[in-house]
């Protein structure tokens, strides 16, 4: 795990939004022990509509954080806005005191400005992904105490299984994110994917011409290998990595069984560098392959997360419009 995104998401800013949620988890914890001694706690008592009125406002405060992370510029775009304010002031700088009540702004306002800023530009996004991470983990405390572990085949049930449904990809997009990026550069080793193909490409041919001496049942392994091995390929393949009966994997193998059929004249040589070639060739694809799997799997949990999350408002607001309306 990268210990650094590690500390830096799970430790933000003191273990902040760790030490809220912990309070508020504990509390409720208390609040329903003491009220399941006089009457058994459901969503229908005092207390079972106020764990409901606090799940509701923290889902709803889990799903601002995509609009927030939508708004938030990248990296470039605050660098462009820092770059053009330092212009800015460098110009009002050296316009000296005849321009300077024109074009200096007020102190109130330059006191304001960095804190506003900061907000919109800067430092929040990290501390708002450490939140979304500990109020979703405390959602499923609260919002199971408001059910008062009473399930049934209902809308109600529903959205509750939603919710842990949702929450769990949330927790698995939350350790690709930790994770993936460090193994896909520790796996690229500095190179890009367009690298390993064109690499590829190259062993492909090397590989055509050390077969052309060889036998044509040679050849027909090399041209198999070379115009049905996938890289991607569909959905299942890219997010298990993997190609079923891969022919640059059958080739490498089938050339080495070979190796001991053909022992005469120049193949013994031909077959061991044709080997060498196909053995390297094996090793950059599943290289490519794996990095093509770690960003399939760290991009492709959102088409998961996403649909899920709009699915659990749908159910949320049926949810409540029945417990108002029709209970």
């Amino acid at each position: 795990m990268n210990m650094m995104q590690h500390a830096t998401l799970l430790k933000y800013n003191n273990c902040r939004y760790f030490k809220l949620s912990s309070l508020l988890v504990a509390s409720c914890i208390v609040a329903y022990a003491l009220v399941e001694t006089a009457e058994h706690p459901f969503g229908g008592t005092w207390l079972g509509y106020t764990l409901g009125i606090i799940s509701t406002l923290i889902m709803f405060l889990l799903m601002w954080y995509g609009v927030a992370k939508r708004r938030t510029p990248k990296i470039s775009d605050r660098r462009h806005y820092h770059e053009s304010a330092g212009q800015n002031h460098n110009q009002n700088h050296s316009n000296g005191s005849a321009q300077s009540g024109f074009a200096t702004q007020p102190k109130s306002e330059r006191r304001k400005r960095p804190a506003r800023e900061s907000w919109r530009y800067g430092g929040t996004l990290r501390g708002w992904l450490s939140s979304h991470v500990y109020l979703g983990f405390s959602l499923l405390v609260l919002a199971s105490l408001h059910t008062g572990f009473q399930f049934g085949w209902n809308i109600h049930t529903l959205s509750y299984i939603l919710m842990v449904v949702v929450i769990a990809s949330g927790f698995y997009g939350m350790y690709t994110y930790l994770n993936y990026p460090r193994q896909i550069t520790q796996n690229m080793a500095g190179d890009t994917l367009e690298d390993l193909l064109l690499k590829i490409t190259e062993l492909d041919e090397l590989a055509r011409i050390r077969a052309l001496d060889l036998p044509d049942e040679v050849n027909a392994l090399v041209l198999r290998a070379r115009h049905e091995t996938r890289i991607g390929g569909n959905i299942f393949q890219q997010l298990s990595g993997h190609q079923h009966h891969c022919p640059t994997t059958f080739a490498t193998r089938q050339i080495q069984n070979l190796g001991k059929k053909y022992i005469n004249g120049d193949h013994p040589k031909l077959m061991r560098d044709l080997y060498s070639v196909l053995l390297h060739k094996e090793k950059l694809v599943l290289k490519a392959r794996y990095n093509i799997m770690l960003k399939a799997r760290l991009d492709g949990w959102l088409y998961l997360h996403v649909p899920l999350s709009i699915a659990l408002l749908a159910a949320l607001i049926a949810h409540i419009v029945a417990v108002f309306f029709y209970w």
